[in-house]
């Protein structure tokens, strides 16, 4: 991904390549230690979430970083910019929200310079737009590792020494925080948003010096005390956030109004796009508070459960797609990715003794790479060629396959509707229960698989998964075979069709071209993120020069890019 240092080596200056460095070893460092961090979460509140939430925060950093350079080669602004702009189009939690707007302020800097002195200012104008971020400052915290960080440093110097000086700052006002909060030092822990600070500014320290610093052994958990009563006890009940297109003025008076009505309220961002999270007991006056103020995206509603929090030290290990432990999330938006598996270790056992799993789901898919994306996910697939739909026969057979009490069955095609409903009707008989959701492209199956929940009830997963695929819109380029007439006019051989809702409606000559102007068509009715699949003989490029334009004309909509292989159309693009 980059070029390492060599022995003896180290940076006078974050360039492009360093930055993505950085990025990479944070979302790393975040990652082997978002358990711990985890573990000892007891402020602002007890729901052992802070190391999940910083951690998908470096992650939607990460992603923007990897973005950028696979669609060009960037320069130290730019790169800062889109880790910057990621975190905070993917911020989590109290924390991450706090960590984007950090990485926002040293944006602001870095991208006039990278040198030792640049740094150091970076990082006091990151410690002072965090602290503005939040409505009601408290020391003992992240703000307080931030703000020691860069008066560590403030003198400047060279790189390498103005980044040990940050670390070796928030490292040692870390250890201070157990004993300037009260819900820290009953529980013998300190900062969890803290701790995820000094891993950042270690990655970086790494980054520029080519050794990783020294780090302490994990103290041992404390015994297990009285548990901090978590929000919905004492507290607000519910924690929201969301995205907002707003101007500056507006978010002023959402400010007034969100702290009027709860607490732990951050509001970070500028320019038009912002990141809202506030602990409410009204859910709802908050959403209304967004929408008065703007426009709102990717709304994410938490009610905290007061009875299934662990004690502090005592968290468990999850995923890191999952919500709050203990907490009910409601989520009117996207997420990136998978949030859950298709099946667990429980169902790999019982298909192991011949047993039937619990539940199954069967997809249809064009290429190989969409096949093996549904299998990672837990996901039966059945491979469809150019003119070779899967027959009824095959349906059957992979429902058989999935060996499974509860299936549903997403063919992503819509002339395989009536095939796929005659296979349900055939294993149905059989004793399976079948639910057919009429998924109409692959778009709309990879949407419908990312919201799937084994746990929950049958019909409850099937209407979020059929909400899920209702909810996107898709489209398809192909190439035409010769001259036709369509809806959009008539075409002649070898144009580029896009066709949106399996009608044709732009013609064009040049594939990038015209998938720019069939994005523009589809987001002009909104939308929160674009899916592009495609294909090995696809242009090289495209898929990164759709994700730019994207990102330069919609500020508050994120891409994901996937590879279909072989045998698929040049480009699916999907709209949620």
């Amino acid at each position: 991904m980059s070029r390492a240092l060599q022995p003896d080596e180290e940076l006078v200056e974050l360039d492009a390549e360093a930055v993505r460095t950085w990025c990479a070893r944070a979302f790393d460092a975040l990652g082997r230690e978002r358990e711990e961090i985890d573990a000892i979460n007891v402020y602002p509140v007890a729901d052992g979430d802070t190391g999940t939430n910083l951690y998908l925060t470096a992650e939607a950093a990460h992603r923007a970083v990897e973005a950028v350079f696979a669609a060009s080669g960037p320069d130290t602004a730019e790169t800062v910019r889109a880790m910057a702009h990621g975190a905070l189009l993917g911020a989590r939690g109290n924390s991450g929200t706090i960590l984007s707007q950090l990485l926002r302020g040293m944006a602001t800097v870095l991208a006039d310079g990278c040198d030792g002195d640049h740094l150091a200012r970076a990082l006091a104008e990151a410690a002072r737009a965090a602290r503005q971020a939040v409505a009601h400052p408290v020391e003992g915290t992240i703000l307080t590792v931030a703000s020691a960080a860069a008066g560590a440093c403030a003198a400047g110097g060279p790189l390498v020494r103005v980044a040990r000086d940050a670390y070796e700052g928030a490292a040692t006002a870390l250890t201070a925080t157990s004993g300037q909060l009260d819900a820290l030092e009953r529980a013998g822990v300190v900062d969890a948003g803290g701790r995820g600070l000094v891993a950042v500014l270690g990655a970086l320290l790494e980054t520029v010096t080519g050794r990783a610093p020294d780090r302490a052994a994990p103290a041992p958990l404390p015994p297990a005390a009285p548990r901090e009563k978590c929000a919905g006890e004492d507290g607000p009940a519910y924690e929201v956030i969301y995205l907002l297109e707003a101007d500056d003025a507006a978010v002023d008076l959402l400010r007034s109004r969100l702290d009027a009505l709860g607490e732990s309220l951050v509001v970070v961002g500028g320019d038009g796009l912002w990141n809202v999270h506030v602990h409410v007991d009204d859910a709802g006056a908050a959403v209304e508070a967004g929408v008065e103020a703007g426009r709102p995206h990717r709304i994410r509603i938490t009610h905290f459960a007061s009875d299934a929090t662990p004690a502090p030290g005592r968290g468990t290990a999850r995923g890191a797609g999952s919500g709050t432990d203990g907490a009910h999330t409601h989520r009117y938006g996207t997420d990136d990715g998978y949030a859950h598996a298709c099946g667990t270790g429980d169902d790999a056992a019982r298909a192991a003794r011949g047993e039937r799993v619990p539940r199954a789901v069967v997809a249809v898919v064009p290429g190989e790479g969409l096949a093996g994306l549904c299998a990672e996910a837990g996901a039966t697939t059945v491979r469809t060629r150019p003119g070779e739909p899967p027959a009824e026969d095959e349906l059957v057979e992979a429902v058989r396959r999935a060996h499974a009490r509860e299936v549903v069955l997403l063919p992503n095609d819509t002339d395989l509707r009536e095939t796929a409903a005659a296979a349900a009707e055939r294993v149905r008989a059989e004793g399976v229960r079948v639910a057919l959701i009429p998924t109409r492209a692959a778009v709309q199956g990879i949407a419908a698989l990312a919201v799937h929940e084994p746990d929950r009830r049958f019909d409850e997963d099937v209407v979020a998964m059929t909400a899920a695929a209702g909810a996107t819109r898709y489209a398809e380029l192909a190439v035409a075979e010769h001259r036709s007439f369509t809806s959009a006019g008539v075409c002649q051989a070898d144009d580029v069709l896009g066709l949106i809702e399996g009608d044709v409606a732009v013609i064009g000559k040049d594939l990038t071209e015209t998938a720019r102007t069939v994005l523009d068509r589809m987001l002009s009715a909104g939308g929160e993120l674009v899916t592009l699949v495609v294909a090995d003989d696809t242009p090289p490029g495209l898929a990164a020069d759709l994700e730019q334009h994207v990102r330069r004309g919609y500020l508050a909509v994120d891409t994901t890019t996937y590879h279909a292989g072989a045998e698929a159309p040049p480009l699916l693009i999907g709209v949620e």
